[in-house]
């Protein structure tokens, strides 16, 4: 659908937005991440919260494998903003995706089993195991806490029962996801659809859901505002800006950045490739096309059809998560039997119409086991919500038992 002019340019659209809320919410945070858009949101809030001398949140989900830039463009923030935030720097252990092994698939950052191995050591100002204030947060060695479970719990013991809203710097060009957030969008706060409904009393709100890459620089440039410097670095390795992300270093599209550790700060490298299982193999190969990582062109062994591969690729994995890829598969397969499919899938289609995700075929199911694509989104699934994974499981089960004839 075509794009709506205001007649005003998005900064001047952003401030409205955010006095808005600060008119219509009683309890504000920032979700915050060091990144540039957070990094623009902070400022941005921050500028009506000191006209209204109001104080507001400031919660960092701080996921250890991070550049030390950019915890010190963290650090500045909290010290440039002190005097009105209530400052949540949380340094938690938290279950995280590992996309850069089948052994591994999730780790956990501040393990504290594993203390000796941290990439780098807690703030000072840090909640830690030691201070944690929350009664919502939960730990255990083989089962900690997931990201996905911590921040909407983080919201509802912030709102203390009170009308909340969490900004949060997310922009609708960046990605399709990201543009479905705001698009799809149909609870929300007042009809405004740059906002979305939580639960209970908590919204996030989006206030520069419209902005392009370019908006955040300019805004950066002529306010000279603080920025993470960590960018300037990413530009001279060569990076676009879409290429460009700050987040924990494994994940399923973090991991393509890895390598730039070695490049920008050669002393974190180390401990980064030592904290977790496959680092150093996804540094090395993720950017390659080909078999190991199964980006663009894949191949399949002598003597295999892509059905059989799968099976062999099936075979060399941990059980745990043999039996997570046969649960996605079974759905896909039965998906597609109800579609057209009858008699099963065929072993390979046009190339073009596999690549949209418009047909089925074993060769698709091979790339996303090569890709070690743990939530299988090329195989159209999305992420599974964590809190609920456990049930899914006991779900699929029974499903596969009652399908009988899909077998893997």
């Amino acid at each position: 659908m075509p794009k709506i002019s205001l007649g005003i340019d998005v900064l001047v659209a952003a401030q409205r937005r955010i006095s808005y809320v600060f008119d219509n919410f009683p309890r504000i945070y920032v979700s915050f991440s060091g990144g540039k858009d957070s990094s623009v949101m902070l400022h941005l809030v921050m500028d009506e919260a000191i006209k209204r001398n109001r104080k507001v949140g400031v919660l960092l989900v701080d996921l250890e494998g991070m550049y030390k830039i950019t915890i010190d463009h963290i650090q500045a923030m909290y010290d440039l903003y002190a005097d009105n935030i209530d400052p949540y720097w949380v340094c938690l252990p938290i279950a995280l995706r590992n996309a850069v092994s089948t052994y591994e698939p999730k780790w956990c950052c501040w393990e504290p089993e594993k203390e000796s191995d941290w990439i780098r050591k807690p703030p000072k100002m840090a909640i830690t195991l030691e201070n944690n204030p929350f009664p919502f947060y939960h730990y255990s060695p083989k089962d900690p806490m997931e990201f996905e479970e911590f921040v909407p719990k983080f919201g509802h013991w912030f709102s203390q029962g009170k009308l909340t809203a969490c900004f949060v710097g997310i922009r609708a060009d960046e990605s399709l996801n990201r543009y479905r957030t705001i698009k799809a969008n149909k609870s929300n706060f007042e009809g405004l659809q740059w906002t979305t409904w939580l639960n209970d009393g908590l919204y996030n709100a989006y206030p520069i859901y419209d902005w392009k890459v370019s908006d955040d620089w300019l805004y950066v440039a002529k306010y000279k505002k603080p920025y993470n410097r960590l960018y300037d670095y990413m530009h001279q390795a060569g990076l676009t800006p879409s290429q460009m992300r700050i987040c924990q270093p494994y994940g399923d599209d973090q991991r393509r950045g890895l390598w730039l550790f070695h490049v920008i700060e050669p002393e974190t490298w180390a401990r980064v490739v030592a904290r977790v299982n496959g680092a150093n193999a996804g540094a090395t190969y993720v950017r390659e096309s080909g078999d190991i990582m199964g980006n663009i062109k894949i191949t399949k062994p002598e003597g295999h059809t892509w059905k059989s591969f799968a099976h062999l690729l099936l075979e060399s994995m941990p059980a745990p998560t043999k039996s997570h890829f046969e649960d996605k598969i079974a759905v896909f397969l039965h998906w597609w039997k109800e579609r057209g499919y009858p008699d099963g899938i065929p072993d390979e289609s046009d190339i073009h119409l596999e690549a949209s995700k418009k047909v089925p075929s074993w060769k698709r199911i091979c790339k996303a086991l090569l890709r070690n694509d743990y939530w299988c989104k090329g195989l159209s699934f999305s992420m599974t919500k964590s809190d609920a994974y456990e049930k899914y499981k006991k779900v699929m089960k029974r499903r596969r038992d009652a399908w009988g004839m899909i077998k893997i």
